[in-house]
């Protein structure tokens, strides 16, 4: 299922985990139990609306979120109503077009982001903080994300307007304030930076390699949690990069 990935496409060090896990299955001549989204990955949680939203209106908008590995990241928001689209690529970090190669040193101030274009008349940008924060991140580990370590794999809102950052700063306050996680939230709202779209080989990556040992582990628990906490929201079809 990953014939089409390069060399430079190799699992990151936080991802060798699963790998292992299927090396020493194979040398054992047994076949590789995988763990369920409760004992791995975790399970999406049922968190109140933002009491702050913008108004359902015509044409697109742009969001832009960090939560750990893009590639589930951009595969959970394919499948959300209402987006059009939902791009891996790199924000917050000061070099210009970065790659994955110097992303993945930590070292650029990037983290792993996906830009989603949405029809605010079909899903808010508050709903999908929502989203983000019920399936997609857990918004109370700092720099880390599952297996994933470094600043790259911060949890971050990249606002692309004044009106966003009031939104997800608001809506911080709110779940920290009703103590929704277990601890404070960590993730930071982060205005203005410039995104830039990564390597053709990261697009779609959960949907062209769902049995890749990362995509079952890590993220196809978060489409699952999609769907079972927002089934008014999730479509089966999801919106493609690479067309």
């Amino acid at each position: 299922m990953i014939k089409h990935l390069t060399e430079q496409s190799k699992p990151r060090f936080g991802r060798r985990a699963a790998l292992v896990a299927v090396a020493v299955a194979a040398l054992m001549g047994s076949a590789l139990l995988l763990p369920t989204s409760a004992s791995f990955a975790g399970e999406g949680i049922a968190i109140p609306a933002p009491a702050i939203d913008e108004a359902a209106k015509s044409g697109t908008e742009t969001a832009i979120f960090a939560g750990g590995c893009f590639w589930g990241v951009q595969g959970v928001f394919q499948h959300v109503t209402g987006v059009v689209s939902a791009t891996s690529g790199y924000a917050g970090g000061t070099d210009k077009n970065p790659s994955y190669e110097m992303v993945s040193t930590g070292s650029t101030g990037h983290a792993e982001a996906v830009k989603i274009i949405y029809d605010p008349s079909k899903v808010t940008y508050g709903h999908l903080l929502q989203i983000f924060f019920s399936v997609v991140a857990d918004p109370t580990t700092l720099n880390y994300q599952g297996p994933d370590h470094g600043t790259q794999y911060r949890s971050a809102i990249f606002a692309t307007s004044a009106a966003q950052a009031s939104i997800a700063t608001a809506y911080i306050a709110q779940l920290d304030a009703a103590k929704v996680f277990g601890g404070p939230i960590v993730t930071k709202v982060e205005p203005g930076a410039k995104f830039y779209q990564a390597e053709d080989y990261h697009q779609d990556f959960l949907t062209l390699n769902p049995s890749y040992p990362y995509i079952a582990y890590n993220d196809l628990p978060k489409v699952a949690d999609l769907q079972k906490l927002f089934p008014a929201d999730y479509r089966a079809k999801p919106v493609l990069v690479m067309h």
